[in-house]
């Protein structure tokens, strides 16, 4: 897969925000994917994937599997939020595979160094606790990462939970490779290939054996790339007010159970009862 040109990614990211804001409703995602396709750029290509999107909603019910087969288009990464958000196994949600899919696209619109592509990626895999072992998969076939690149993602796969990132970034950095050769003792292998530069490798060397969350937190400060997008919250007070709405309708029929059951008749059981005089309740 080659590089999409950039207002491909600019159009991309329109689609995903609007997906993601009329989600809210209770229309059906073909029927906002057929609004939506009116209102692409019809100079892009995207209005023919969103045709092949619709046509396999309709036969499969899912999005993922005609992204996987638009691979020239829709990048591994993107296929694999959407797969990921579809399972039925996951709690990742749909609405935000959707927010970090628009935050990518425009960083690849503004041409995204593969550095900062890799930690936004893997940032979102951590933070939303989605699979290392395909999820890495998927970022080795983006199309922003060069071969080398490719080969060193796929290592990190196989390192990842046993190596931490930021030591597998720091002796890979500019940075390792300079304090090494101003050390003074017997010379020591370097660590092929050098894909960090020396800022990269600072920040990963001051956050060696600490929160993962703290590196990302500082490589996004002096990077300047995109932040994550994370799950919002549920506010408790929403249910409130049902909850004690339903609360106070048991209590209130409890309450005349009581009052029926002081009388001298008791309590009237016929009220429980289906018009076949067959209990009503189950």
């Amino acid at each position: 897969m080659q590089k999409l040109p950039s207002e491909e990614y600019v159009e991309q990211a329109y689609l995903f925000r609007a997906l993601s804001q009329r989600m809210t409703s209770t229309d059906p995602v073909q029927d906002m994917l057929g609004h939506l396709r009116e209102e692409i750029l019809a100079t892009t290509k995207l209005p023919m994937a969103i045709d092949y999107l619709l046509a396999e909603l309709n036969h499969v019910g899912t999005m993922s599997t005609a992204m996987g087969k638009l691979a020239h288009y829709f990048t591994p990464f993107q296929t694999y939020l959407v797969a990921a958000a579809e399972s039925e196994a996951g709690r990742f949600d749909m609405n935000l595979a959707l927010l970090i899919m628009e935050h990518e696209a425009k960083f690849r619109a503004a041409h995204a160094p593969p550095t900062s592509m890799f930690f936004f990626q893997f940032e979102t895999i951590s933070r939303n606790r989605l699979a290392y072992d395909t999820g890495l998969e998927a970022i080795s076939q983006d199309p922003v990462y060069d071969e080398e690149w490719s080969r060193w993602i796929l290592k990190v796969r196989h390192q990842i939970g046993i190596v931490d990132l930021a030591d597998l970034v720091y002796v890979h950095s500019e940075h390792y490779l300079q304090r090494q050769q101003q050390a003074a003792q017997a010379q020591v292998q370097i660590p092929e290939p050098i894909l960090f530069g020396e800022k990269e490798g600072r920040i990963a060397l001051a956050n060696r054996s600490k929160e993962p969350m703290f590196l990302f937190s500082a490589l996004q400060r002096h990077l300047n790339y995109p932040a994550v997008p994370k799950p919002k919250r549920r506010d408790p007070n929403q249910d409130l007010i049902p909850k004690l709405v339903r609360t106070l309708e048991r209590i209130e029929v409890r309450l005349k159970l009581l009052e029926d059951e002081q009388r001298e008749k008791g309590i009237d059981l016929s009220q429980f009862y289906d018009s076949d005089n067959q209990p009503g309740f189950e």
